[in-house]
């Protein structure tokens, strides 16, 4: 059964419900309504005939019925009541509709109305089964009762007038149940229309494929409402943005996202753009969803372009080591020529001063004898970043003052600040310039002090500040890089992260001085928080 049907039948199977248990309460409300009516008009009938001068000094007559019998009869063809019945306190009539019947005692107990009291009440006698009132007769005294009135009107008659305002009732019924079923009817068709005439099973089925999609693939998923508020956010997205999928439904684009990521989003920018986003750079491409036509949000495809770029930097750092090695190898060549020309010419002095002064040569040699960089990873670092400016004919030196231990709790952080301060200051430099790079964790307690010094045209004061920011550099656009002023935006949020500063100033070899303060020991969880 498809689901309209199953929508119709059910409202169907409430409005007639509905309708039908409305009907009978109404129906008993009128039944009870129609009885009121009649009882307050019969006592009224009652307590007026009971209450005439005339009909109490009839008693004292000789034949009262000759009396009673005319005035019960006009009294009750004018309250449209089935009868009106006079008798005295000992039950024997003196009017009745039929007048044969005068004379004869009364058919139901009297004890009620000649003990002075009303009664009210469904009892059957002479003309039948009906709805009656008896009332007493008090004599002139006020207080001795002589007799009683009893007026009352077939329970037939209350049937027929009961069922023949059930017509109007029932017709209201009838409409409502029509209008019910049509609105139905309607409301089923919105509902469909509403979910695309999809089927309970199609729906189960698009969910189940929409989860297994959101959640498997590796790009991250943002989609927002027309009000710029998330309405979707899968694994990839949270892991990328750093935040709870959960914990962001409904919040608006702007509470949740980076400036710069939140504006990108809604921009109606076609191409794809790198964003930073925290210490990320994710490449996002948005766009406008359209349903029908209609414009409903925005949605934006995320990927995380960090780790592409590391994996790039760690290729070029290991094609400087290609290079310098070969460059290397023929430089050995041409010195292993040498010494074996040398000692063909007997010349075993020369030979040995020869080896002497090129033997600690090499931009492939340690890094200091006392450089104190004891982490294994970053020493590699440091020893690819002095291949590449070696390359470019830039000097880039470790002060020898530099101590750090290895397995050091923020080594990852450490590394990715050292690599972005020594892109960025041989990237200042010009040929023949030079670089010193020192790094301390012994001047403070958990505290990692990262210093890069250069000789380049450094940063004016007034851009100090600023130099951090998103996009703001004062270097001309570089061959397959989109975007500048990441580099050092990257390192102040890992110092930020981790509750410690990073500053610009100069430096007195005439160019910039980075110096970023790293604090080390507070717990990664904690500080991730």
């Amino acid at each position: 059964m498809s689901l309209r049907m199953q929508l119709l039948l059910l409202q169907v199977t409430i409005v007639l419900a509905t309708v039908v248990g409305t009907g009978l309460v109404a129906a008993l409300l009128q039944e009870q309504q129609l009885r009121e009516s009649y009882e307050d008009r019969m006592v009224a009938v009652a307590q007026s005939v009971a209450s005439l001068p005339v009909i109490i000094d009839a008693f004292d007559d000789r034949a009262p019925s000759r009396t009673i019998q005319p005035i019960a009869e006009v009294v009750r063809e004018a309250s449209d009541v089935t009868y009106v019945v006079v008798a005295n306190e000992d039950g024997i009539r003196y009017s009745h509709p039929d007048p044969e019947r005068i004379g004869e005692r009364v058919s139901t107990d009297p004890s009620v109305p000649l003990s002075g009291r009303i009664y009210v009440g469904t009892q059957t006698g002479t003309l039948g089964e009906s709805w009656r009132v008896k009332v007493p007769i008090f004599g002139a005294d006020g207080t001795t009762v002589i007799g009683q009135v009893s007026v009352g009107i077939l329970e037939s008659e209350l049937r027929e007038d009961f069922l023949g305002g059930l017509w109007a009732l029932f017709a209201a019924l009838v409409g409502a149940t029509l209008v019910g079923v049509l609105g139905s009817a309607w409301i089923g068709g919105l509902i469909r229309r509403r979910i695309y005439g999809l089927e309970p099973d199609e729906i189960r089925a698009l969910l189940e494929t929409r989860e297994a999609m959101l959640h498997g693939i590796r790009e991250g998923l943002v989609a927002l409402d027309g009000d710029r508020r998330i309405v979707l956010v899968n694994d990839a997205a949270a892991r990328l943005l750093g935040v709870e999928a959960d914990a962001v439904l409904g919040r608006t684009v702007d509470e949740v996202l980076d400036g710069e990521l939140a504006r990108f989003i809604v921009a109606d920018e076609p191409a794809e753009t790198p964003v930073l986003s925290g210490e990320r750079v994710l490449l996002v491409h948005a766009d406008r969803i359209r349903v029908d036509g209609r414009e409903v949000g925005w949605i934006a495809i995320l990927r995380d372009r960090t780790e592409l770029e590391t994996m790039l930097r760690e290729l070029q750092g290991a094609q400087s080591l290609a290079d310098d090695l070969r460059a290397q190898s023929h430089e050995f060549s041409n010195t292993l020529h040498v010494l074996g020309g040398l000692i063909e010419l007997g010349q075993l002095e020369a030979a040995t001063a020869f080896i002497e002064r090129v033997g600690a040569g090499g931009a492939l040699s340690s890094l200091h004898d006392h450089g104190g960089i004891a982490d294994a990873e970053t020493a590699a670092l440091v020893l690819a970043k002095r291949s590449r400016a070696h390359e470019l004919g830039i000097g880039l030196e470790v002060d020898a003052a530099s101590h750090l231990g290895s397995g050091h709790p923020a080594a990852d952080d450490i590394r990715t600040v050292v690599a972005n301060l020594l892109d960025n200051a041989v990237e200042a430099c010009v040929l023949g310039g030079g670089v010193r790079l020192l790094v301390r964790d012994d001047l403070e307690p958990d505290v990692v002090l990262v210093q890069v010094d250069d000789d380049g045209p450094g940063v004016p004061a007034e851009r100090r500040a600023a130099i951090f920011q998103p996009d703001v550099s004062d270097k001309p656009p570089a061959p397959g890089k989109a975007r500048r002023g990441i580099g050092l935006t990257i390192v102040q949020r890992i110092a930020q992260r981790l509750g410690g500063t990073a500053e610009a100033g100069g430096s007195p070899a005439g160019g910039a001085r980075f110096t970023v303060r790293l604090p080390s020991a507070r717990d990664r969880a904690e500080a991730d928080a």
